[in-house]
């Protein structure tokens, strides 16, 4: 079982001030379960590879005075795999990385740096789609290689291993969080009784990106052995901060579904998800959120170093102010500081300030205007502002019948002036891309209902 870790930083050799190893040095930790073995491949200035081998004791994990093993956990693939056993070596090994110390290189920490992690063997329960479900909303590029059962005998298909590398520019901290948390997650199994004490390790390490993850919800049951009071625990520890919003309209409850699927994961947290994965993928670098409101969409841009300017612009001069607080931005590091502007505005009024953006993000907003006031929005955004990319998300009203707490034929938050059907969207989306030069491709939000679509609908407009 190993993992490698790889960086073009200048100079690369930097990675070892970073994980406390040095590069002329191979070192080994014992461990409960068998040993480590740190070392370096490569290091030079303009690439370092540093190794984590895991040599996992099989026997001995099923030998003991009160043992009743049985011949299935002697031929265990625990220790060939990515798991458990890897997050624990990880925890005792670069526990100084994980915890985002550097006593040497203090600047170097906060610092996002590209970074290429790869894991030889890893089960995943889920498959491909699974690891990129949860490793590319954190902004990896991911690549996966499958294995066959047998290569002698093609008709047993695939495996679930997968050989997995992640790259990002990101700090090695995050990335050993990520990897401490998700590896367990992908294998769906640890190799230790689960308590109390598990819900403390995934709110710590989880802290700054687990609370907005799409998956967040499935991530803390497979994380906690699907024991759901503990799951349920960790997600309300996770989300305490953050308090529901004044002005932020507030979803009906969605219906029951059947009680063995994944946990739920929010509409809000799967809107912002979504938001986030099309921004990142259409490699945009100055992004403006136009009515960011309280701030939620702008603290996942900031954690992504590929979003190198960002504005949010609102007409509620509270809610800027609430975004300033919860974003901490007068302690916030400089570097980071100088990424982000917060401004007041109105989306009714042409405004130099918008222009020259890549992108825009226009996230549950129109519903508020008054629809006689959509051509005035519409000009602003798509004639004088005209970013390359615009990502825009609204309800669909045809799906309101399958919020249980709302009454039939009124509209989900009492300051929306309409809610569109697909068809309507859909309509008034192309009207706006034939008028201004755009094309718009539709992209669901939530679950799709096979009879009224998914509870919102995204239109991402791409200027032609």
């Amino acid at each position: 079982m190993i993992l490698t870790i790889s960086t073009t930083h200048e100079p690369a050799t930097d990675l070892g001030y970073l994980l406390h190893k040095h590069p002329d040095r191979t070192q080994s930790f014992d461990l409960a379960f068998g040993q480590a073995h740190v070392f370096y491949p490569e290091a030079s200035s303009d690439r370092c590879t540093a190794a984590l081998l895991l040599d996992v004791d099989s026997v001995g994990l099923v030998r003991g005075p009160k043992s009743r093993a049985s011949l299935f956990e002697y031929v265990s693939d625990r220790p060939y795999v990515a798991s458990s056993f890897m997050s624990v070596a990880i925890a005792q090994v670069f526990g100084t990385a994980l915890g985002g110390r550097c006593r040497d290189r203090p600047d170097l920490v906060e610092e996002a740096i590209p970074l290429e992690a790869r894991l030889s063997a890893v089960p995943s329960r889920g498959g491909v789609e699974m690891l990129r479900r949860l490793f590319e909303p954190l902004g990896y590029e991911v690549e996966a290689e499958t294995h066959a059962l047998d290569p002698e005998i093609p008709g047993w298909g695939e495996s679930r291993y997968l050989t997995v590398t992640l790259r990002s520019e990101i700090r090695l901290g995050d990335l050993l969080r990520h990897l401490y948390v998700l590896v367990p997650v992908l294998d769906n199994r640890k190799h230790y009784w689960v308590a109390e004490d598990e819900v403390e390790k995934l709110v710590q390490k989880g802290e700054g990106w687990l609370s907005e993850h799409p998956d967040r919800d499935l991530i803390a049951r497979r994380y906690l052995k699907h024991r759901r009071s503990l799951a349920r625990l960790a997600v309300e520890r996770l989300t305490a901060e953050d308090t529901p919003p004044e002005e932020e309209p507030a979803e009906p409850d969605e219906p029951d579904t059947d009680a063995d699927r994944e946990p739920r994961v929010g509409l809000h947290e799967q809107r912002m998800g979504t938001v986030l994965s099309v921004l990142r993928a259409e490699r945009v670098r100055r992004v403006v959120d136009l009515g960011c409101g309280e701030g939620k969409l702008l603290r996942l841009l900031l954690k992504h170093p590929q979003f190198e300017e960002i504005l949010g612009m609102d007409v509620s001069i509270r809610s800027l102010e609430i975004a300033k607080d919860r974003l901490n931005l007068d302690r916030m590091p400089e570097a980071k500081r100088n990424r982000i502007r917060l401004i007041h505005g109105s989306l009714m009024y042409r405004d130099d300030r918008l222009s020259g953006f890549d992108a825009a993000a226009v996230v549950e907003v129109v519903e508020h205007l008054d629809p006689p006031r959509l051509a005035a929005f519409e000009r602003v955004l798509f004639e004088h502002a005209r970013p390359a990319v615009v990502v825009l998300t609204t309800p669909n009203r045809e799906y309101n019948v399958r919020f249980e707490t709302l009454p039939e034929g009124e509209l989900r938050h009492r300051d929306h002036r309409f809610e569109w059907t697909r068809s309507e969207f859909t309509d008034w989306a192309e009207g706006i891309a034939g008028r201004f030069g755009y094309s718009v491709r539709f992209l669901p939000v939530g679950p799709e209902d096979p009879e009224v679509g998914a509870p919102s609908q995204m239109g991402v407009f791409t200027r032609e």
